[in-house]
């Protein structure tokens, strides 16, 4: 069996998943240096362009070579605007589990995309890659974070007391890390069951050239 993730290219009613390239540099740059996305992120501050240029064609490529993990960019299908990200790490393939976090830019929060996106990721682990188990990790008091858990059937396991480092913007314009707790959430494949109804489109997985 496999134990590494394919380029994948993932189509919802709205939205398009696939391999970040260096034509998002800009918009990853942008999205980033978002307050929420700092604060909640251990991504370096300031996100430069150098930065998103090296996470996209350095640390992602090297994540999926190694089998550890597959970041994706969401896109809007119409636009093919960025809208955020999809990552998968700490993936373990002998008890096929991976961990899922996701990210939505400034622009395009209210929409419902960070749960379309989860979900159709989800999905796709479920059904064709055969995966028994999906985690996310949730900072106590992100609660759009755990909305969005909610939202795609997963289920709360319990608290990681101080294991998380959020950080809050001070009065000097600066940021600050703070502890917080973990609430770890996870989803198997018997809590989609009718979830499918949420997304239009779920059936198109088409694959990419290697881009190591």
């Amino acid at each position: 069996m496999t134990s590494t993730f394919p380029n994948i290219s993932i189509s919802t009613e709205r939205l398009v998943l696939r391999p970040l390239d260096e034509d998002d540099v800009p918009a990853l740059t942008e999205m980033m240096n978002d307050e929420q996305i700092v604060a909640w992120t251990a991504v370096p501050q300031p996100f430069t362009a150098e930065n998103a240029r090296g996470w996209i064609t350095v640390y992602a490529p090297t994540e999926r070579a190694a089998g550890r993990g597959l970041a994706l960019a969401v896109t809007e299908f119409l636009t093919q605007r960025l809208v955020g990200l999809v990552q998968l790490t700490k993936t373990n393939w002998h008890i096929r589990s991976t961990e899922l976090s996701y990210i939505i830019a400034p622009w395009a929060r209210g929409e419902g995309y960070a749960s379309e996106a989860a979900l159709a990721t989800a999905q796709w682990l479920f059904t064709d890659q055969k995966f028994e188990r999906i985690e996310l990790r949730t900072a106590a008091d992100n609660t759009a974070s755990q909305q969005v858990a909610q939202k795609i059937g997963c289920i709360s396991e319990g608290v990681l007391r101080n294991a998380c480092i959020a950080r809050v913007h001070t009065e000097d314009d600066t940021w600050a890390e703070v502890r917080t707790d973990f609430i770890v959430w996870s989803l198997l494949p018997e809590d989609l069951e009718g979830a499918g109804e949420q997304l239009a489109d779920t059936s198109g997985f088409t694959s990419y050239g290697d881009w190591n």
